[in-house]
């Protein structure tokens, strides 16, 4: 019996490692859009694993699979409230369900939960009792979006790195909203009514460890102030946003994607981009009409559906560093209003370019395009290839004469 006793233990705790390590939730419930940044759990904040071979106690609406003892899912199931959860509880799947409040009593003895997921439901603010996801002090990851909030649903834990609150009605952050939350990374406030009002108080301002901060969607006519040094990630796309002050991103030295698609952008100053770790940026669907200087470290760059006319290579690359060469490697320009192709300066200030896509431009009749291809390839992996086969732009349906033109007019060493 001994024997048998030790396997059974030894048995749980790989059950329960393996919940960890192998299994992806997002996976097969829903997980979140492609901008979002994946999410691991924190080891230094690791719940403290329940002393009890295997837990039965389950929520009959629920449904708690043996091989992943500590979840409980109650998702898809047209609840119209919150199960009692067992203590032992670590993840709670409430999605999809018809849940209108959050009260206290379902979490009266919850002591390990992680992670819990309310989103697409129909929760207001007024019906989340005050301080019920405050006491779960081990809470790291909350989804409330695509519910009816029309406040942020403060007090918060102080262990909370995952906020998703996209999809609402919020309106207001009061000014202690976002107190108390050092550990923070990732706050999702897209698809919501905020304006510039909300952004007085600098909320953001203390968040020393965020990472990802997605504000799309919104009624933001200005740069939200203040925004912590730590950010990597920051969405701003549909919002009114009509200028980007000198020197704004100054303080945000450690940006990688910025998104700023359809906004009001007219002018942009000259070394605004001038970050040493930016590799996406999208500034399509504005009002550009001149381009801007890009770092070194660039490698997509969005400016479709602009204003622009002629693209000047030298302003966007002043000078050549054969020691730091640039990393631009894709350029989307259609549905701007060129007429001829990007000069072939071009290959030598960004010479890992491989895709410039041109597509169709806004050009009147008195100003005849001369793009002869709405795609430029400098090379053509066989995926692409295949590609282009499809949409008929294969080198075997051009002309010999076109392939001449294109080797002349491309080719950065062509003398």
């Amino acid at each position: 019996m001994g024997i048998l006793s030790h396997l059974s233990i030894l048995l749980w705790a790989a059950l329960v490692f393996c919940q960890y390590e192998d299994y992806d939730f997002e996976d097969e419930y829903g997980g979140e859009p492609d901008h979002q940044l994946p999410y691991y759990f924190n080891p230094n904040s690791q719940a403290e694993v329940p002393h009890f071979p295997f837990p039965v106690e389950c929520a009959k609406e629920c449904f708690c699979p043996p091989s992943f003892p500590l979840s409980m899912y109650c998702d898809h199931r047209k609840l119209k409230t919150i199960p009692k959860i067992p203590s032992h509880v670590q993840q709670l799947y409430l999605q999809n369900n018809n849940i209108e409040a959050v009260p206290a009593g379902p979490f009266t003895n919850v002591t390990f939960v992680r992670e819990i997921n309310l989103s697409y439901n129909n929760i207001k603010f007024h019906m989340i009792d005050h301080g019920v996801f405050a006491k779960l002090s081990h809470l790291v990851q909350l989804h409330l979006q695509h519910n009816e909030l029309e406040e942020f649903p403060f007090p918060l834990p102080s262990s909370l790195e995952r906020l998703l609150l996209g999809f609402n009605k919020i309106s207001r952050l009061p000014g202690n909203a976002l107190e108390g939350l050092p550990n923070m990374t990732t706050l999702d406030l897209c698809n919501n009514l905020l304006d510039d009002s909300v952004l007085k108080e600098k909320p953001f301002s203390n968040m020393k460890n965020l990472m990802q901060l997605n504000l799309c969607n919104n009624k933001l006519q200005t740069m939200p102030p203040d925004l912590p040094p730590s950010l990597r990630h920051l969405s701003l796309e549909n919002n009114s946003i009509s200028h980007i002050p000198e020197n704004y991103f100054n303080r945000l030295p450690h940006i990688i994607a910025l998104r700023m698609s359809h906004n009001n952008l007219q002018n942009i100053p000259h070394n605004t981009f001038n970050l040493p770790n930016l590799l996406e940026l999208n500034l399509g669907h504005n009002k550009l009409k001149q381009v801007f200087y890009i770092p070194r470290s660039l490698q997509h760059l969005y400016i479709e559906n602009n204003e622009i006319e002629n693209i000047n290579v030298t302003v966007m690359c002043p000078t050549l560093d054969p020691l730091n060469i640039k990393q631009l490697t894709y350029i989307r320009v259609d549905q701007n209003k060129l007429t001829s192709p990007i000069s072939t300066y071009a290959f030598f200030c960004f010479p890992l370019i491989r895709t410039i896509y041109y597509g169709e431009q806004n050009v009147t009749v008195s100003r005849p395009s001369g793009l002869r291809t709405p795609v430029f390839r400098r090379f053509l992996t066989p995926e692409e290839f295949q590609e282009a086969e499809d949409n008929q732009e294969t080198l075997n349906q051009e002309t010999e004469e076109d392939n001449e033109a294109e080797d002349r007019y491309f080719h950065p060493y062509y003398h």
